[in-house]
């Protein structure tokens, strides 16, 4: 087997049967700039029902998400808890922004004042608990499909490659508060956003998007040391592994899948960076 092959693993999907599911279930929410997912997820991770998906339309505000998602929870078995991935900065439930929902007709293009006015400070977590009658927790989309992923052994970064760029933290299997690395200057005056994000790799052709790729790679083992890199988000299968060099025994690229998996972690009180409103971390 190459060097290759070995570090490509995805993750296991569960697959449902005629056995009981145990309960709680949990209403998995994957939130996306193109395309929102939900599917009921048993207290074993397994999948309760098929996954249901509509496409993400602009302009987005909050209520038109929320009433999104609603939709989605109507065509699904009734849960007892709401998970959400929401890809942007979210903090107790709340979202302090929202890069693609800004915008007028999708990432790429103009934002809207009010709709930057709209999210900001949005109660997604309570909003939607409201609206479809269960407790919920809401939290970045690359910390969710991160829970969802890694080992649980040292310091493990986790990115996400998909119509924008997230990653998360982990230490000794605990998520680490969010930091939004999306926004922070990456390379010519741009952020990793608009240097990795989905529009740009369409522009410049996977063969440039793969040497940022690398860069970024470098960049985050610079900063981090990580021990492991999981790399997921739908452009994760794009990248030419031959070219990374000694990290790539560093590095699982891993099934975009994990975004509706990790639902259940957000219920497990070991992560720092995921609460309730009612938390006493300060996130």
């Amino acid at each position: 087997m190459e060097a290759t092959e070995a570090i490509v693993t995805a993750v296991t999907t569960p697959t449902p049967t005629d056995e009981e599911h145990e309960h709680p279930y949990t209403l998995a929410f994957d939130i996306g700039g193109t395309g929102l997912k939900a599917n009921i997820l048993d207290a074993k991770g397994g999948f309760v029902a098929d996954r249901v998906r509509v496409p993400t339309t602009y302009p987005m505000p909050p209520e038109l998400m929320v009433e999104k998602l609603v939709g989605l929870a109507k065509k699904l078995p009734e849960a007892d808890r709401i998970s959400a991935g929401f890809p942007g900065m979210v903090r107790r439930g709340m979202i302090l922004s929202a890069p693609h929902f800004v915008t007028t007709k999708g990432p790429g293009t103009d934002e809207d004042p009010k709709l930057v006015k709209a999210w900001s400070r949005f109660d997604l977590e309570t909003e939607l608990s409201k609206a479809i009658g269960k407790p919920a927790r809401v939290a970045n989309d690359a910390d969710v499909q991160g829970a969802a992923v890694i080992k649980g052994h040292g310091y493990e970064v986790v990115i996400t490659l998909g119509t924008g760029f997230g990653t998360a933290f982990f230490l000794s299997g605990r998520l680490l508060p969010h930091m939004e690395f999306a926004h922070v200057d990456f390379r010519k005056g741009q952020s990793f956003n608009e240097q990795l994000g989905e529009p740009t790799r369409k522009e410049i052709g996977d063969k440039k998007w793969n040497k940022r790729v690398r860069e970024m790679i470098a960049y985050l083992d610079t900063l981090t040391m990580f021990d492991h890199l999981y790399i997921g988000g739908g452009n994760a299968s794009r990248i030419n592994r031959r070219d990374l060099g000694k990290v790539l025994g560093r590095i699982t690229v891993v099934d975009n899948s994990a975004g509706i998996l990790g639902g259940i972690a957000l219920w497990s009180d070991k992560h720092i960076g995921v609460r309730g409103h009612h938390g006493d971390d300060g996130n």
